[in-house]
């Protein structure tokens, strides 16, 4: 387990983009219902400008990447500021997997956009399980 107690999954900000507003919803679905005891998130802006406290947590603690497109701002994030990159996730990746949940628009999801957010969700909670099993 890491020094906090938790695994840190960091999703891209992804303003504007549908696929980013999938992996947000992912994460929050992680950090609220699926491993509230194992995992949390951070402010993926403060990770890129340099706050201390982010910074510190980033090294100190195994980090998930959760990216909506190829940019991949939140893993290159973390890789850059010396990060304990423990894995990345790609929602595109989850996408080609599950081609008829295609969300609906950034704001709304729908129904089909929430399905492959919680399959995103499971894939992520899974790898927080293998990450906590491995650091026992």
């Amino acid at each position: 387990m890491s020094k906090n107690g938790k695994v840190f999954v960091i999703p891209c900000s992804g303003i504007g983009k549908a696929l980013g507003t999938v992996g947000r919803t992912a994460t929050y679905e992680v950090v609220e219902k699926l491993r509230p005891n194992e995992a949390t998130t951070i402010c993926l802006p403060l990770l890129t400008i340099g706050d201390e406290a982010i910074l510190k947590l980033t090294r100190n603690n195994p980090c998930i990447s959760v990216d909506g497109c190829p940019l991949q701002c939140a893993r290159k994030n973390i890789e850059a500021s010396e990060g304990k990159l423990a894995a990345s996730f790609m929602v595109t990746d989850v996408l080609r997997e599950n081609r008829s949940l295609k969300p609906e628009a950034v704001t709304e999801l729908g129904p089909k956009g929430l399905k492959l957010a919680s399959i995103l969700a499971e894939k992520i909670a899974a790898q927080i399980d293998e990450i906590n099993k491995n650091d026992r």
